[in-house]
């Protein structure tokens, strides 16, 4: 069965402008996030994904007027992340628009939380967001944009994750993102081997030709920030390069 490959940019929300850094430092102004959001729309993106990265109680509301605004002019699927913390939360997100949210921090503070959304939205609104650092021989996941490391096992979380309910892994390496030097190939093959939903690779894309070796690592969507942002790829340059690459894409 061959898959059908998702491009998928990502906005880094922060105080309801875009940001953008280097492993998660550093982060400076890259525009405002609707005006871009239906860029990428016009430009084929398959989906959008927010991530509300300074997900502070005085932030909250700047994100849901984003989202509002987005899903008015953007009719892709639209993921929103940072801060979602109850089912009660994702319900708010789904009325202002978004389609799957993504969790991360309060999952792992709280793993019940998997099974309330997926409960009650179902798998498919569900994305277990993981941000993920090498240590030694394998990887762990952080927390809080990837400031606090844990000791659990990106891959046990994962399988955790998936049991629970989430219906997509959006796995990004912060020791590749913002680096622009291409995705971690052996992290998303790892993921992939454990895998039965599908699996976004983030962290790291630079170049066209970064996109390919993703996928056939294991990707089934792969995302990305700077690079769009700095006008330096169009997501119709990722799709060309996949399609040359014998990869089809929507």
């Amino acid at each position: 069965m061959s898959v059908v490959v998702r491009v998928i940019p990502c906005l880094d929300v922060a105080a309801g402008r875009v940001v953008k850094g280097v492993n998660f430092l550093n982060l400076r102004d890259a525009g405002d996030p609707v005006e871009l959001a239906r860029q990428y729309y016009e430009q084929g993106a398959d989906e959008i994904t927010f991530l509300d990265v300074t997900a502070t109680v005085d932030e909250r509301t700047t994100m849901y007027d984003v989202v509002r605004a987005t899903a008015e002019q953007v009719f892709i699927p639209l993921t929103v992340g940072g801060g979602v913390r109850t089912a009660d939360d994702v319900a708010r997100l789904q009325a202002n628009g978004a389609d799957k949210v993504g969790v991360n921090s309060a999952a792992i503070a709280r793993p019940e939380l998997l099974d309330e959304i997926a409960d009650r939205f179902g798998a498919q609104a569900l994305v277990l967001s993981l941000d993920v650092k090498r240590r030694g021989a394998s990887w762990i996941v952080t927390t809080h944009g990837g400031r606090a490391e844990t000791d659990i096992d990106a891959l046990d979380w994962a399988r955790e994750g998936m049991n629970r309910g989430a219906g997509e892994l959006l796995v990004n390496s912060i020791d590749a993102d913002g680096t622009k030097a291409g995705f971690d190939l052996e992290l998303i093959a790892a993921m992939r081997a454990i895998s039965s939903v599908p699996v976004i690779a983030s962290g790291g894309a630079g170049a066209v030709e970064h996109f390919a070796p993703a996928v056939a690592a294991g990707a089934d969507a792969v995302l990305a920030a700077s690079v769009f942002h700095n006008g330096e790829l169009t997501v119709g340059d990722v799709k060309s390069s996949l399609n040359a690459a014998g990869v089809m894409t929507r």
